[in-house]
């Protein structure tokens, strides 16, 4: 997750329950705010169930904040206030529970910026502001981070995937030979 601790959601909730008079505020690149005009056009919660290349399953739950700026919005000079937020929450919550454990994920795009999906590194209160610190996610190898290692060792082959033992060789006995060279030396039962 690019050394950012993730956000459950209660704990992003709870930050705004206890700033509902402030402005909300998204920055989504150092010196760069998501334009006061913005909506929360949905929130989404979406449960992942994998598989990575370890042969290990995974599941958890992301909670997906969407923000959109319209084309021809008129110029706001504040943000909407974090209790207008809250009421898009009560909203959603009253249809769709949302999983407190979920990680938080915040969408935003614009024309300067592709659309992607960034975790609140921060959320800072500053004045009448209250202000959430994006930062983008990043790839990452779980067998890696289970002590794994990822990709293919010298031989090329893969060394994340699960082991598989090599099955023992038996050696198979005729048992339709006659019963006199069975026991004969030379006869194959030793």
């Amino acid at each position: 997750m690019n050394n950012v601790e993730a956000i459950n959601w209660k704990t992003f909730k709870d930050v705004l329950l206890q700033h509902p008079d402030l402005d909300l505020q998204f920055q989504y690149a150092d010196g760069k705010l998501v334009d006061a005009a913005y909506h929360i056009t949905e929130i989404k919660q979406a449960p992942i169930t994998s598989v990575d290349c370890g042969g290990v399953m995974n599941t958890w739950t992301e909670i997906i904040v969407q923000l959109w700026v319209p084309e021809n919005a008129e110029q706001q000079e504040r943000s909407m206030k974090v209790r207008k937020a809250l009421s898009i929450v009560d909203i959603v919550e009253k249809m769709l529970p949302l999983n407190p454990n979920g990680t938080v994920k915040i969408e935003f795009g614009n024309s300067e910026f592709d659309t992607r999906q960034m975790f609140p590194n921060e959320m800072i209160v500053d004045g009448n502001a209250l202000t959430v610190d994006l930062r983008p996610d990043a790839v990452q190898c779980k067998a890696i981070g289970r002590g794994g290692s990822c990709g293919t060792n010298e031989k090329g082959e893969e060394c994340c995937a699960p082991a598989v033992a090599e099955k023992p060789k038996v050696q198979l006995v005729n048992l339709a030979a006659p019963a006199e060279a069975c026991c004969t030396p030379g006869g194959g039962c030793c």
